[in-house]
């Protein structure tokens, strides 16, 4: 332990100095203390709150603690299934009628009048792969009338430039967006499995011409979107040359339009929307969401997670009734086509007034406070799928529009250019709304690249 200082020697005034300086540090450790011991406690309370999981907040469900499949098993969540095998093709493109030439037991010889049963089964291969080539040659003269050079026009389909025709344009631009394979993978399996020999930048020059086609469709897209009574929206980050933007997707019954911006506000979908203003919004509670339509319809899957974390963290008075109630609503919702509108009616009275003695009693802790508040900003958005048959009850049609482009920005990285980004989105709109419409990926692309609107020249 260090001594005291020897104050013998000092005088009266230095020892009033000195009390004074002792006094002023004292007060300013006195004030660093409470400081420190206020970002103690902030950092014991969030060691003491409970994990953000897939099942309680936003949190991806890639990131989720999955169990072993020993645990799977023994909970009993996969039941299993009867055994089928694989039905035969309706128009076989060939048909062998394999007879036997002799008893296999006693060598005795066999006519096709001995065999009356048939085993049938289809054999199904694929033949060799390769590019069609066609030559043209485009004849050129001199006309013997005026004496002007002239030269015969190309083929439909076929003028000069890119040797490449649409329909491998569009298996290109399905391999990389919808299969989400780089440019140098792609060239590799082009080679390997079509025998085409084509370069990573003829596939960027294919993806620039396609461009404009694309966006042509996507507009036709966003403005059916546009028109809808009904408008569901989400967003998610994309980067584009090594920045964060963002892909929003807007989207009704029978279309879907991809969008990405440089920005996550309100801006983006005003900018969509042009004026129209829908009757119905479907979306998360994030802030640049609101205010687009007459009504907005809140996702009950969000605010489910949210009650959960509350439940986690300890509410016991107004969390587990909220989320109690929103899994009747949902489970309303699920069989709301079986229902009269009547008994839709009654069932909104209902939980109109569950929510309202949950409100009335105060949560116990910080997160349930907080979910409290943010259900009462948003009360009339809660339950507007009770009085429209049109509006689903979640956004969940939204998130699955974009986990593809999640998992393609997981893959490969992002966007080096600010027109890839915009042909991806382009792309990504056609193929959606063409797989709502029975199309496949590939279909939706032929049909968008299709000429006239596309030209390969």
């Amino acid at each position: 332990m260090t001594p005291p200082p020897d104050l013998s020697g000092l005088t009266d005034g230095a020892k009033d100095a000195l009390i004074l300086a002792q006094a002023e540090l004292i007060a300013r450790q006195g004030e660093q203390i409470a400081i420190l011991s206020g970002r103690v406690a902030v950092l014991e309370a969030r060691l003491n709150a409970p994990p953000k999981t897939p099942d309680n907040s936003s949190t991806p469900p890639s990131k989720g603690q999955k169990e072993n499949r020993a645990e799977r098993r023994a909970k009993g969540k996969r039941k299993g299934r009867p055994g089928v095998s694989r039905a035969l093709a309706e128009n076989p493109d060939a048909v062998v009628e394999a007879l036997a030439g002799s008893c296999p037991h006693c060598a005795h010889a066999l006519t096709a009048a001995d065999q009356t049963g048939v085993f049938a089964y289809d054999h199904i291969d694929i033949p060799p792969i390769r590019p069609v080539v066609t030559r043209i040659h485009l004849h050129r003269g001199q006309c013997p009338c005026c004496a002007r050079k002239f030269t015969a026009p190309a083929p439909e389909g076929m003028a000069p430039g890119s040797p490449f025709g649409p329909n491998i344009d569009a298996l290109i631009i399905h391999l990389h967006i919808t299969q989400m394979i780089g440019f140098e993978r792609l060239s590799k399996l082009m080679a390997e499995m079509f025998g085409l020999v084509i370069s990573e930048g003829a596939i960027a020059n294919i993806l620039r011409r396609a461009g404009p086609p694309l966006a042509a469709a996507a507009e036709a897209i966003a403005a059916e979107v546009r028109a809808s009574a009904v408008v569901a929206s989400d967003e998610t980050s994309a980067r584009v040359r090594g920045r964060t933007w963002w892909q929003w997707v807007m989207s009704s019954t029978a279309a879907v339009y991809h969008v990405i911006a440089d920005t996550r506000a309100a801006s983006v979908v005003t900018d969509f929307l042009d004026g129209a203003v829908p009757e119905v919004w479907v979306a998360d509670r994030y802030g640049a969401q609101n205010g687009h339509a007459q009504e907005r319809q809140v996702c009950l899957a969000h605010l489910l997670r949210d009650a959960q974390y509350a439940i986690d963290e300890g509410d016991e008075t107004f969390a587990p009734g909220f989320h109690k109630l929103l899994r009747k609503a949902c489970a309303i919702a699920a069989r709301r086509d079986t229902l009269e509108d009547s008994t839709l009616a009654a069932y909104l009275s209902t939980l109109e007034s569950r929510l309202d003695r949950l409100l009335a009693a105060p949560p116990t802790s910080p997160a349930g406070r907080k979910l409290a508040k943010a259900v009462k900003a948003c009360r009339p958005d809660l339950f507007v799928f009770m009085r429209r048959r049109d509006v689903p009850c979640t956004n969940n049609v939204s998130e699955r529009h974009l986990r593809p482009s999640v998992i393609f920005r997981k893959v490969t990285g992002g966007f080096r250019s600010q027109w890839g980004a915009g042909v991806y989105a382009d792309a990504a709109s056609v193929i959606a709304t063409g797989k709502l419409r029975g199309q496949t990926a590939l279909g939706a692309l032929r049909t968008a690249l299709a000429p006239p609107s596309f030209s390969t020249a």
